[in-house]
């Protein structure tokens, strides 16, 4: 992939209407094409459409249990911590929008998210 989308990922004056964009791959990745037009918002979540979480899963540092007992000011009940403390997602049904946000967050709050179609 070209370098120019890192070297000026933004486009558009935030005082004007958006007139160009960088193309997007098949999988939501930028290339190194701009287009002169407003983006179609087909990687947007509707409004009407929210993300919550499903699961969570807390596989952490040196004791992750330690530290979502503090984080959460609380005590966990020792079942819900062993179905918590995995690295293997419950099976879901798949949602309507056909696609799934998945957050990563590490033990030192670094995080990233991406939206899977499914």
């Amino acid at each position: 992939m070209s370098q120019q989308f890192f070297e000026k990922p933004i486009l558009n004056s935030p005082y004007v209407y958006p007139a160009r964009h960088w193309v997007l791959d098949e999988t939501g990745q930028p290339t190194h094409h701009v287009k002169a037009a407003r983006r179609v918002a087909e990687f947007v979540t509707h409004i009407k459409e929210s993300f919550f979480v499903r699961h969570a899963y807390f596989l952490g540092a040196s004791d992750p249990h330690k530290s979502l007992k503090t984080t959460l000011k609380a005590d966990i009940n020792p079942e819900a911590w062993a179905s918590l403390h995995s690295d293997t997602s419950r099976a879901f049904d798949k949602p309507t929008s056909g696609r799934i946000a998945v957050k990563v967050i590490n033990h030192l709050g670094d995080e990233v998210m991406k939206v899977f179609r499914v």
